[in-house]
């Protein structure tokens, strides 16, 4: 390892190296990361669902890296009539490291604003506004129909997310700062042909101190992920011999089919992204919100006027590795943890190299002695917080949690992906960024399970080295064949940016 010694290092162990290290036989170990800390049950719209990165994969777009935050989860497509708009009363924002250091170096800032037009039609000599967000088919962005106009602004902050440099990404075509947000796909009667909606909605824009031309979508998507969460969260109630047997790869039922989500998508080109040498970046999202909200006992006419809110912002959400809040952190620091930024990571230590979730496991699952015993575990510390030696650690590494893409490894075509990343043989997979064909649950299992420490000696060798003990991975080499019976790799995507499909309409 190319940072500090391992026990340094497993004192500043990640949530995501908790995550993989505590779930053995957790099948939802690394799901989407939907209500996991109590105080963003109430505040679902700044609550982050997944992140992913991964280099564009896309023809004709080689070089670029693709950045996806994707908040608001769990939206029902008929959920009128006001449908899934963000808070224009938060801060959305994507943040690089580019040295390793565990601290922003880029911050990619979103605001948004909704505009209410106050359609009203004459009734009875009156003018009477209506009660829905559109009066009509929409077709066009600032559609005269639209009742409601969601649009959001960029910013890209070089530096410290709230003392650096701060400058805006303007429209490549115009040079506007201001761009539209697609309407959710209320139904084939409002919207006759989303896709073509949507696409409008894709614009090129120009990023102060990037050479390159950049890509931004932000609206709402069909969920990507796939994941059975009621079945995992009633104590895991599915049967063993189901998530170990290959043939049943999707025989478990997806919580997600019929829900959408709302993707904030960047397409940057990756020599924006890095700093001199350093190939590898590692990426994270978080939410803020005013640290001060004053309800009004009165609110006015408009939209969104019920509080007023100000003082510091105060981070309220924060994703990097897929599911770390919900089954490592015990209660009463989830919310702690979406507070925490990633060179703080230090204070997590116990929930990592003391997890309870493997004897709770062994209790629900009635497997005694199924618990890792080779801890701590320094293979996930590698795979999981520093990178992976020749694949995605970088030069001068801060154990810290977060998703670590190597830019100079070239994206494996669509057809050609395996969704289980590194540990099938696809350099350009999970845990070396997160694509969103690549099946998290399942690599994670077969991480947590010394699965990756099995390939050391092959054609795809990790480098884990001595962090290896495989020998005390009680199910050997079942790890290979964990999985939690629902086949990401299924999910339908769009060949191209921002991948995520259409959302389902609210009238199907």
């Amino acid at each position: 390892m190319k940072n500090r010694n391992s026990l340094q290092a497993l004192r500043l162990l990640p949530i995501a190296a908790a995550c993989a290290g505590g779930l053995l036989l957790a099948p939802a170990a690394f799901a989407s990361s939907h209500r996991e800390a109590p105080s963003i049950t109430g505040t679902p719209k700044v609550d982050a669902a997944d992140f992913y990165m991964f280099s564009s994969y896309e023809a004709n777009r080689a070089g670029y890296v693709t950045l996806i935050a994707d908040y608001l989860p769990l939206q029902d497509p008929y959920g009128g009539p006001n449908y899934f708009s963000m808070d224009p009363n938060a801060l959305y924002e994507i943040h690089i490291d580019n040295n390793g250091d565990a601290k922003e170096d880029i911050t990619f800032a979103f605001r948004f604003k909704n505009t209410l037009k106050g359609i009203s039609l004459p009734v009875g000599g009156k003018d009477v506004a209506i009660p829905l967000i559109q009066a009509g088919a929409v077709s066009d962005p600032k559609a005269a129909t639209l009742n409601l106009n969601e649009s959001f602004t960029l910013d890209v902050v070089r530096g410290d997310r709230r003392t650096g440099t701060r400058t805006a990404v303007t429209n490549a075509s115009g040079g506007a700062s201001t761009f539209d947000k697609p309407v959710d796909n209320i139904g084939s009667k409002t919207i006759a042909d989303y896709p073509a909606y949507a696409a409008k909605h894709i614009y090129t824009v120009t990023v102060p101190g990037c050479a390159q031309p950049a890509r931004v979508f932000v609206g709402q998507r069909k969920d990507p992920f796939a994941v059975n969460l009621g079945t995992i969260f009633d104590l895991v109630n599915a049967p063993v011999a189901v998530i170990t047997d290959p043939a049943n790869i999707n025989a478990g039922k997806d919580s997600l089919a019929d829900k959408n989500v709302t993707s904030l998508a960047l397409e940057v080109h990756k020599s924006c992204l890095t700093a001199g040498n350093e190939t590898v970046i590692g990426g994270w999202t978080t939410a803020s919100l005013r640290q001060g909200s004053l309800l009004n006992p009165a609110p006015g006419k408009g939209h969104g006027v019920a509080a007023k809110t100000g003082g510091a912002w105060t981070q309220v959400s924060r994703l990097g590795m897929p599911l770390v809040n919900e089954v490592v952190i015990g209660l009463p620091d989830k919310d702690r943890f979406n507070a925490s930024k990633p060179k703080d990571d230090a204070q997590f230590a116990d929930y990592v190299t003391n997890p309870t979730l493997p004897p709770l496991l062994e209790t629900v699952l009635a497997l005694p002695g199924t618990a890792p015993k080779n801890l701590p575990r320094t293979d996930l510390v590698t795979t999981f917080l520093t990178g992976i030696s020749g694949v995605n650690q970088p030069a001068n590494v801060v154990p810290s949690e977060m998703l670590r893409l190597n830019t100079a490894t070239p994206p494996t075509p669509e057809a050609q992906q395996n969704r289980l990343g590194l540990a099938g043989g696809d350099p350009a997979g999970f845990p070396n960024g997160r694509r969103l064909h690549d099946d998290v649950v399942d690599i994670s299992l077969v991480a947590v399970m010394g699965g990756l420490c099995m390939l050391n000696g092959d054609a795809n060798a990790l480098k884990l080295g001595a962090d290896c003990k495989p020998a005390n991975v009680p199910l050997g080499a079942t790890s290979l064949k964990l999985h939690d019976a629902v086949d990401q790799a299924r999910v339908t995507l769009l060949p191209g940016f921002p991948y995520a499909n259409t959302p389902l309409p609210g009238n199907r």
